[in-house]
């Protein structure tokens, strides 16, 4: 849905450029573009004319703010629009009960439910220092059982025990007893899900529901289902008093309808989203954020807190030292800060969150082939031993074969990277005792940085 959005607004910004005032022409024009690009992201029907009819009486008639041009205004309408459409701002997770508060998980099989489960453990341990505990109610495929009781000990949150020969409620109970015994603060129930909806399934979970009086039901919904997600939720709605629902696979190739369609159907807010696989891959859903990533405004905000949780600071700071007290920059170090990069999500990861017009130039295949790069990089340097990382002027023609080999890669690789890896030195050995300052006043680049600080700071 971004990349459409996207390419169609920024063409409109572009033909609308120039003209004083928002019509009902160009209006129209925009509209039209919006809606194509809506129903391609598979946003059901009555939202997207719900959606239009917003927009159009919002834009109608508005005369241009200050330097904006109709296209920018334009822009900030939908931008505005799309934001309420998936909730306003920040819908946080409620766990204001006494002790334990019980969050049951709703949703098909397939939705992701047992990972979001663990997902959301170890956001509820780091975020909100929580003791919690999960249980798995799933008494259909005892594979689920196992796989909440793994995911669940990465998240590092401790786990209830059940079996297949159970009732899901009498699970539900016990975990329930054993969290009030043992204090936790939060029990996590994750129920069965069917391949469809049918009525034993919504029998069951209601009884559920009955039975342990959660403060949150979650319903958990694959962000690539498009219009099957609205029907799903629709039942649900129908079946559960859902809270909040649960964006997974926001981060696939998804035409992602379901973030405007899903909070539309069942009018419950979008409290996380799923952005990657990895176990601490979820974020407290943000919808003027969101709705910024969609229009390729970027999420420059997600991306700093990205590089804050990624970044190991004692690390930087070890390795700042380093450079600053003389001591040579090595290929141990030029591999720390791959893996740095890689717990940011790697490079598409951080492309992902930078403004369109910023990463416009970079097309998917670019991307692909620098993530290759990368990945070709660390494979060299692995196939190195630990004296050659430290000094790698010792590498010589008979130990770049035998890297190359040991890598998987052409001695022409080798000679690339230990080249690359000789320019950062380089930069490194500039910057001790503020070389960089003396280099960029060399290049005449304080004039320029000069402008780019804010006034009083130049």
């Amino acid at each position: 849905m971004a990349s459409a959005l996207t390419d169609r607004l920024s063409r409109l910004v572009k033909t609308m450029r120039g003209q004083a005032r928002i019509t009902e022409s160009n209006v129209q024009d925009m509209l039209r573009e919006v809606r194509m690009a809506l129903l391609e992201a598979d946003v059901a029907l009555p939202v997207v004319r719900d959606f239009i009819a917003r927009v159009k009486e919002k834009a109608l008639g508005q005369e241009v703010v200050g330097s904006l041009n109709p296209g920018q205004a334009l822009v900030g309408i939908v931008h505005k629009e799309l934001a309420s459409t998936m909730g306003e701002g920040i819908s946080d997770i409620n766990l204001a009960a006494q002790p334990p508060a019980v969050i049951l998980m709703a949703g098909l099989q397939g939705a992701g439910k047992t990972t979001t489960t663990a997902k959301l453990a170890k956001h509820l341990i780091e975020r909100r220092k929580k003791k919690v505990l999960t249980v798995s109610a799933d008494v259909y495929r005892p594979a689920a059982i196992e796989q909440l009781k793994t995911v669940t000990k990465q998240a590092g949150a401790e786990w209830f025990p059940s079996a297949p020969n159970q009732k899901p409620q009498d699970i539900a109970l016990a975990a329930l007893d054993h969290a009030r015994r043992h204090y936790f603060d939060v029990l996590l129930v994750d129920t069965a899900g069917r391949l469809a909806i049918d009525e034993a399934l919504m029998a069951e979970i209601r009884d559920l529901h009955a039975a342990l009086k959660p403060v949150e039901t979650l319903f958990v919904v694959d962000a690539m289902q498009g219009q099957d997600a609205v029907n799903t939720a629709r039942a649900f709605k129908e079946a559960l008093p859902l809270t909040g629902i649960v964006l997974t696979k926001l981060d696939g190739d998804s035409r992602g309808g379901a973030a405007l369609s899903v909070r539309q159907v069942t009018g419950a807010p979008i409290k996380f989203a799923g952005v990657s696989e990895k176990i601490d891959g979820l974020e407290v859903f943000d919808a003027d954020r969101h709705a910024g990533r969609v229009l390729g405004m970027g999420d420059i905000v997600a991306l700093v807190e990205e590089v804050q949780k990624g970044v190991d600071l004692e690390a930087a700071q070890k390795l700042a030292a380093k450079v600053k007290s003389g001591d040579g920059f090595d290929l141990n170090d030029f591999l720390a800060q791959i893996s740095q990069m890689k717990k940011m999500g790697g490079l598409s990861g951080l492309m992902d969150k930078l403004p369109a017009q910023l990463t416009a130039k970079a097309g998917q295949a670019d991307m692909d082939r620098a993530e290759r790069d990368v990945r070709r990089m660390e494979g060299i340097i692995n196939s190195m031993t630990p004296l050659e990382r430290r000094k790698p002027e010792l590498i010589k023609a008979s130990r770049k074969r035998r890297i190359a080999a040991g890598s998987g890669v052409q001695v022409h690789e080798v000679n690339k990277l230990l080249n690359q890896f000789e320019q950062m030195q380089g930069m490194m050995k500039k910057m001790k005792g503020g070389g960089l300052m003396k280099m960029m006043k060399r290049m005449g680049g304080m004039k320029g940085l000069k402008g780019m600080l804010p006034p009083g700071m130049g």
